[in-house]
């Protein structure tokens, strides 16, 4: 049984990766919440398309903490997480919908010097660890936010987006998601440059959502490794947000790593506690090895098997717990991520 002093110096040792949220929509729709956990200023300047088109979130969400904050990331050390912005639900305004949200993020980052830095390379994550700083990737979750044009993904990449999920669950312009099954539908033609394009100028491909066809699509089309940012397995809970083993072992092959999320219908259809959680690591460990399995807490979006980013030691200690080794645990935390950063954008 691993000790407090055990877990924890481990855990603060340990390069610690998130490789999903949701929080900068989630901090806008409480009212321009700040990512150091307090309301900002200037509300009319920071009000645009998400405000606007998205709106508060209801009274009883916003008495509920969000679930990342920079503070709160500390606090858990969480040395690096991908926040996304999910365009899904900006009808005819994808684009300008991740460019308002990613500006609004960066301001709070240039808000609050020092607390973090945008990560535009696996080098930054390191160096920001070695700063003292926290550091953010930021991520376009449903390719529909580049409306069709590969030309738009050469753009976001220059103002740093370095990840971008493929699909959301409907159908986008790239591939079905995982909500149209019946279809039997995969990537569609654009899908096949955009992966192109994206390994080619170094845009992490996200795999989390798409129907299964598209992500066989994916696995024959693209030549660097790819994650599956905020998924679980289907063997442990049988929901279509899951992957199959065979999935699995397919991300193993490429390269590539699952981020073992906190959505509790994706852990357990009647106990989403942590220890089912740990179950799904335990079941993909198993099946590839532990260098595919990583974290992606989809905090702020639905990843409440855990209370916030300050319960991340908690995995800690129930890994040491399993029998799990401190090498393979920094590997789960955050390093198998990193070697898919360094490869996939550099």
């Amino acid at each position: 049984m691993a000790t407090d002093r055990d877990f924890m110096t481990l855990h603060r040792d340990s390069l610690v990766i998130d490789s999903h949220n949701d929080t900068i929509v989630s901090h806008i729709r409480r009212g321009n919440l700040g990512l150091d956990g307090n309301p900002t200023k200037d509300r009319d300047r920071r009000s645009g398309t998400v405000a606007y088109l998205r709106g508060l979130l209801d009274a009883a969400d916003r008495k509920e903490e969000a679930q990342i904050d920079f503070p709160k990331m500390r606090a858990g050390g969480i040395d690096a997480a991908f926040f996304a912005v999910d365009v899904t639900r900006a009808w005819k305004n994808h684009l300008t919908y991740a460019l308002d949200a990613l500006g609004y993020f960066e301001e709070e980052v240039e808000r609050l010097p020092g607390e973090a830095l945008i990560a535009r390379s696996a080098e930054d994550i390191l160096r920001a660890k070695g700063e003292g700083k926290l550091a953010a990737i930021l991520v376009v979750e449903n390719s529909d936010g580049l409306e069709g044009s590969l030309n738009v993904l050469r753009m976001l990449h220059r103002v740093g987006v370095r990840s971008i999920g493929l699909t959301h669950n409907p159908r986008s312009e790239a591939a079905d998601g995982n909500a149209e099954e019946r279809n039997g539908s995969g990537l569609t033609t654009f899908g096949v440059r955009l992966v192109e394009e994206m390994n080619r100028l170094g845009v992490l491909v996200d795999v989390s959502h798409i129907n299964e066809r598209g992500f066989w699509d994916v696995m024959g089309v693209t030549r660097r490794p790819v994650v599956a940012s905020h998924s679980d397995c289907k063997a442990v809970c049988d929901h279509p947000r899951n992957l199959t083993d065979r999935q699995i072992e397919a991300l193993a092959k490429n390269g590539g790593v699952m981020g073992v999320t906190f959505v509790p219908g994706f852990v357990d259809a009647e106990a989403p506690t942590l220890e089912r959680l740990l179950d799904h690591i335990d079941h993909a460990v198993k099946l590839v090895g532990p260098d595919h399995v990583g974290i992606g807490s989809d905090f702020d979006g639905g990843g409440t098997a855990l209370k916030d980013a300050t319960a991340f030691p908690r995995i800690t200690e129930g890994l040491l717990n399993r029998g799990y080794s401190e090498g393979d645990v920094r590997k789960i935390l955050g390093e198998n991520h990193l070697r898919v950063l360094r490869e996939a954008i550099g």
